[in-house]
């Protein structure tokens, strides 16, 4: 990554922690640099195994607790599943999601009619949309070979 987008990716980071009035610690940082840096949608327990080369004393614990936290102040989101463990995003771009049954690979991808799909007029007046997701689910391309 170059300078300039990691100066902006900690003003980002920093700005939101001073917003929500979090501390900025260098762990914390640590976690949203490994999840930010990630095109693989990590759970908890792979950033931790990233994490944990820099900081060792850091928990699992520690890693989840503030990868929650960073959902809440908007720095990322979890990636809906079934069941499986929490995946999280620090990618805010309008794209959308497959998930293989299989591998459990998640996978990017944009298709711009899936990015304004209009709400019908009954959930508008009953709930404040503040996102919208699109997630798909099937076998990707090598777990649908074998």
């Amino acid at each position: 990554m170059n300078n300039n987008l990691e100066q902006s990716m900690f003003e980002e980071f920093s700005n939101a922690c001073r917003k929500a009035g979090l501390k900025i610690t260098p762990q914390r940082l640590a976690v949203y640099q490994c999840l930010a840096k990630s095109k693989e949608h990590p759970s908890a327990e792979s950033v931790y195994q990233q994490v944990k080369k820099v900081y060792p004393n850091i928990s699992l614990d520690t890693v989840n607790r503030t990868l929650v936290t960073l959902a809440k102040v908007g720095l990322a989101f979890t990636v809906e599943g079934s069941g499986d463990a929490k995946r999280f995003d620090a990618n805010f771009d309008g794209h959308q999601h497959f998930k293989c049954l299989k591998c459990k690979k998640i996978v990017d991808f944009y298709y711009e009619p899936f990015k304004d799909i209009e709400l019908p007029e009954k959930l508008r007046r009953k709930f404040e949309v503040v996102r919208k997701t699109f997630y798909l689910e099937g076998y990707c391309k090598d777990c649908k070979r074998e």
